[in-house]
């Protein structure tokens, strides 16, 4: 029987799943479930929009009987739409009625993890912190849309909590192994989940024994509970991984509220359905969150700001119109350019980075000499043992040596470590290569591959050890030379501080946008390298309850978390005004005062499409001195100059909007940065900054223009008195090159004696168009 033809995109979790960024997968569905997207609601009454939803389905389906049948969502909340199932003809009827802005097929996403606090400057032994000012988050309530969570965990422990703030309207639902009455306490406020779309695509019941999953908010697959902690955690003390990462794990606001969104299913790696992440978006802005936190994102090419296939940046502008800041992940598709994902100018977006804390893991050869590789150890040091190296035949003779085709003589392997060369530097490799040593009876692997922090600890102890190919080299020379080769691992350790420098992660997805260069993309970093937070008992690597993993998944909660700090502090803050002030008060150099690195083939000097505005710096943003803000208006700018449809755009925002005639320059949008993709000669822009310091303030502009690159700014000092809380400047930048270039970087920022407010600069020259112009 043929199977039927699949017509829906997948949105993946943004987690370095054993090392692996999760590839895009494409599911058969039986039923046709679409999405029928209305825009701004028209009626404030939830009953009348959902009458309103079943009327307007009965006139195509032929009553209300029907439509009742049909409808699997009323989104009726936060806008207006239904998701129902469909044949195609009913769809294309739908599509063509007054009213209706877009009909269009569900869409599955797919998912994409205690030092880092320290390392953000927000140790809870400082007294005048951000963490301290805002009361550790108390009152905030952050939404988090995933695979659920593991209630018992401590890390949810309501421990010295007060009242559920009493604005919350939200519920927690009891299903399979979940008790509301029991489970849900004064941290997680509420927790639903939302299963109807995924189940309408999928097609089959869900499978428990093969993939073990709850039809409740309760999480198997271990990925909500870590970003939920990240978050949001209580104080758990003397936590470590086996031994590593020892210490006091907590949240970033650890007394801020959870509202628990189960929108991901255990089914190939993690699955999440359109349909229902808009109806999760629905509730939790009825609900009354102040943040969302999502760690979902789909695959390249991505879809327009205005699609509705793009569940994410559909909910989130209406999130964001409501003034909940919507935060998500970047993707981990990095190193390359142009992989950042969820890059909607509404939308915080998050890249990862290392901290100051690695694991350093000697290998010391029979020849007295010792390397210091990186892993996850935590097994005995079993003294010397044979080492070898699986050499070639024929014509490829590096073919056996390769950890993804590792060929192994069972003779020469037992009881031995084994040296490989890593060419793809994804996880899976590894775990493959890992295997094959084990069954050939080895007793340990060491992986010669491009650097990269992002580690995994092999299944029961099994050393994985990672060095570079200068290291893995020198290791094969030795074991070339050598009548009888030997080699001793010993346990990895845990080492913090300076002499570990941060770094933007190997994995982390890139700038600059596919879609819209201009708007610099991700915005922000934070930690998401070996990352150790709660789980799931189902998680395979949890050790008490607690994991490590990597991913932009883990950064995203990072940041989550700060933004509930910083709406504890400015509660009055727009999520635009708290991009910017996370953006301009970004780390741009380690502890030392050096430049920060991206991790890559080979490693450079990060650049804003690396990581945005830089690394994350909670107590800087809390006082920004100045900020870029936004609302709806710009917007409609940046929706305008991207020339999408009027109709959309209207229902999109709940007001009537007609484009100006002559297109918005995409430059204006008042974003904390100004990227310029095409400069031939000179471009002027426009940019305002409101003042949220000291009420009497003056700013002087300082300047580091990009190479090659002239830039001017008028007025070049800024005055803010009782009376000018806002002000706006013009930035002329203009290039002497001659011929295309690539990008080159600088900043422009606004200094007094107590705040440096700085925004990234990047402009590539473009004399001659190397693709079609638009102009």
């Amino acid at each position: 029987m043929p199977s039927p033809k699949p017509f829906f995109v997948t949105v993946f979790i943004l987690l370095v799943l054993n090392g692996e960024g999760l590839m895009t997968t494409k599911v058969g569905a039986r039923n046709n479930v679409h999405i029928v997207y209305l825009g701004e609601r028209q009626l404030d009454d939830p009953k009348l929009v959902t009458d309103s939803h079943h009327d307007l389905l009965a006139t195509v389906v032929g009553s209300k009987e029907v439509a009742s049948d049909l409808m699997v969502y009323s989104y009726r909340h936060g806008f207006s739409g239904f998701a129902a199932k469909l044949t195609e003809s009913q769809a294309q009827k739908l599509s063509e009625l007054p009213g209706v802005v877009r009909v269009i097929p569900n869409s599955l996403h797919r998912l994409q993890t205690t030092r880092s606090w320290d390392f953000l400057g927000l140790s809870s032994h400082y007294p005048t912190n951000v963490l301290q000012n805002s009361k550790m988050g108390d009152g905030v309530i952050i939404g988090v849309f995933d695979t659920g969570i593991w209630p018992e965990s401590k890390a949810f422990s309501d421990e010295g909590l007060g009242p559920i703030p009493f604005r919350w309207k939200g519920v927690c639902k009891s299903g399979d192994h979940f008790n509301a009455a029991s489970h849900c306490n004064r941290k997680i406020i509420g927790a639903r989940w939302f299963i109807d779309g995924f189940l309408a695509e999928y097609g089959h019941p869900l499978n428990t024994s093969e993939d073990p999953e709850y039809l409740s908010p309760r999480d198997a697959n271990g990925h909500g509970t870590h970003t939920s902690s990240t978050a949001s955690g209580s104080y758990v003390r003397n936590i470590s991984y086996r031994g590593l990462g020892p210490g006091t794990i907590r949240g970033g606001a650890p007394r801020a509220r959870l509202a628990i969104y189960k929108v991901c299913w255990n089914v190939f790696g993690g699955q999440c359905a359109s349909a229902d992440i808009l109806k999760a978006f629905d509730e939790a802005i009825h609900d009354g969150v102040d943040v969302l936190s999502l760690s979902i994102g789909y695959s390249l090419p991505l879809f327009s700001d205005v699609d509705e296939r793009d569940g994410i940046a559909t909910g989130s502008f209406h999130a964001v119109a409501r003034g909940i800041t919507v935060v998500c992940g970047a993707a981990n598709n990095g190193p390359s350019a142009q992989t950042v994902q969820n890059t909607a100018s509404w939308i915080l977006t998050v890249a990862a980075s290392t901290m100051d804390r690695a694991f350093p893991t000697p290998i010391t050869l029979g020849n007295n000499k010792t390397f210091s590789g990186q892993a996850i150890f935590t097994g005995k040091e079993n003294g010397f043992t044979g080492l070898t190296y699986p050499e070639g035949t024929g014509l490829d003779l590096t073919s056996a040596g390769a950890c993804q085709t590792l060929l192994l003589n069972s003779t020469l392997v037992a009881g031995k470590v084994v040296l490989c060369f890593a060419s793809v530097a994804r996880r899976v490799a590894i775990r493959s290569a890992a295997a094959t040593v084990q069954e050939a009876g080895g007793i340990g692997l060491i992986i010669a591959k491009n650097p990269s922090d992002a580690l995994i600890e092999c299944t029961d102890g099994f050393p994985c050890i990672e060095v570079d190919y200068e290291i893995g080299t020198r290791i094969l020379y030795y074991i070339r030379s050598a009548r009888s080769p030997t080699v001793k691992l010993s346990p990895s350790k845990t080492l913090i501080g300076k002499s570990v420098s941060a770094k933007v992660a190997f994995f982390s997805s890139r700038g600059p946008s596919s879609i819209a260069p201009e708007i610099l993309k991700p915005d922000i970093t934070a930690p998401g390298v070996n990352i150790l937070a709660a789980t799931s008992q189902l998680d395979q690597l949890m050790d008490g309850g607690y994991a490590i993993h990597s991913g932009t998944s883990m950064a995203t909660p990072h940041v989550s978390g700060i933004v509930a700090l910083l709406k504890a502090i400015h509660p009055d803050w727009s999520p635009a005004a708290i991009k910017s002030a996370l953006v301009t008060t970004a780390r741009t150099k380690d502890a030392s005062g050096f430049p920060l690195f991206a991790e890559g083939s080979p490693q450079k000097v990060a650049n804003p499409f690396d990581f945005g505005g830089g690394i994350v710096n909670p107590n800087g943003a809390a006082d920004p001195g100045l900020v870029y803000d936004m609302g709806t208006s710009d917007y409609i700018h940046y929706l305008c100059a991207m020339d999408y449809n009027n109709s959309a755009i209207s229902r999109l925002t709940g007001q009537s909007t007609v484009c100006p005639i002559e297109r918005p320059s995409i430059l204006d949008v008042n974003l904390p940065s100004i990227t310029i993709s095409n400069l031939r000669n000179s471009a002027t822009l426009t940019r305002t900054v409101t003042n949220v310091g000291a009420p009497k303030s003056i700013y002087r502009a300082v300047i580091e223009p990009p190479t090659g690159i002239t830039v001017t700014v008028r007025p070049d000092i800024l005055v803010f008195n009782s009376k000018t809380k806002k002000i706006s400047f013009n930035v002329t930048v203009s290039t002497a090159h001659q011929v295309n270039t690539g990008y080159f970087f600088g900043s422009l920022t606004w200094t007094n004696e107590r705040h440096a407010v700085r925004i990234p600069l990047s402009v590539k020259t473009e004399i001659l168009q190397s693709y079609a112009d638009d102009n």
